[in-house]
């Protein structure tokens, strides 16, 4: 598949989603990024920022099965994955799959719930593989999470381990649309309070799970010479010796922001990466990946702050 194709495909993705949801284009761009860089995503943004709808239109638009989690305190392991039940009528055990072997999962409030069913989808997210009594149980190459959390309100709140925030290839920050975009909103979704679902909209599939594949073969290919990776690799070290914070990224980061960059290269109709798609992607790939000092945070400063000055300080190629 050319690059140019690559481009065709995202940009119908994009119209099927504009369909029904109003701006987010950073956040579109984004999850794009990461279905055709096999990743997953964490948005985080305050209720009725569209998450949810957003997340159901995207995998619409896409031929792909879809599946939901709403994460809550009492939310067991097995809830997630599935389990063997004793079938009395055949004196076997019997698989019950959980709502995690679909193709895009959407986890929601993923910080409602305890560390114990969080964990419970580490294997899934990095092998793309379940494991129930002992028996490995293959989910779809394209599986993906995108997760939600609410930056508001922490009672009763799990934050996610660092293991955990490392499996997301991205972690997005949503904001309040503009006015301009809340009008167009509020005309347009101002009959009734319930939400209506993508068909309602007349979200459809636009893209094939074959389609998608072919693509992912070829972001693959996409190149990244030598002083792009070097670039690449002094952002993430930067991030180490970076007084303000306390813990840096790891090599995983860096091998992740190569990874997104060439998606990105692919989404533009390029295949080569230039330094606009480490800059570009950067931010969204590490800020979950690092903490801020106790001084910076004494300070003041924040985690989007820190990584905006190393990036502008570290030398990219020319």
């Amino acid at each position: 598949m050319a690059m140019t194709d690559i481009q065709t495909l995202a940009d119908k993705i994009r119209g099927e989603v504009a369909k029904a949801v109003i701006g987010q284009t950073d956040t579109v761009d984004l999850m794009l990024t990461a279905l055709f860089s096999s990743g997953h995503i964490l948005l985080e943004g305050p209720p009725g920022t569209a998450k949810t709808l957003l997340t159901q239109c995207f995998a619409a638009a896409i031929d792909l099965d879809f599946g939901r989690i709403q994460f809550t305190p009492d939310l067991m392991p097995g809830d997630v994955i599935g389990t063997n039940l004793f079938n009395f009528q055949t004196n076997e055990f019997s698989l019950t799959k959980g709502p995690i072997f679909t193709d895009i999962l959407l986890a929601d409030e993923i910080n409602r719930t305890p560390p114990k069913t969080q964990a419970a989808l580490l294997e899934a997210m990095q092998e793309r593989k379940v494991t129930i009594d002992g028996t490995p149980h293959k989910l779809n190459d394209h599986f993906m999470v995108i997760a939600t959390q609410n930056p508001i309100e922490q009672q009763g709140t799990y934050p996610l381990p660092e293991a955990q925030l490392d499996r997301f290839l991205f972690k997005h920050v949503l904001d309040y649309p503009s006015r301009e975009e809340e009008l167009t909103i509020v005309a347009g979704h101002g009959s009734r309070t319930g939400m209506k679902t993508p068909a309602a909209f007349g979200v459809q599939s636009a893209v094939t799970a074959d389609a998608l594949q072919a693509a992912n073969d070829a972001v693959s290919q996409v190149k990244l010479k030598d002083d792009i990776v070097a670039y690449i690799v002094d952002i993430v070290r930067g991030t180490r010796e970076t007084p303000a914070l306390e813990t840096g990224a790891s090599p995983r980061a860096a091998a992740a922001i190569a990874a997104a960059s060439r998606a990105r290269a692919a989404l533009d109709g390029r295949d080569f990466v230039i330094p606009d798609d480490v800059k570009l992607l950067a931010p969204a790939t590490l800020r979950h990946r690092v903490i801020l000092s106790p001084a910076a945070e004494i300070e003041g400063r924040t985690t989007d702050e820190t990584l905006a000055g190393l990036i502008e300080r570290t030398a990219a190629p020319r």
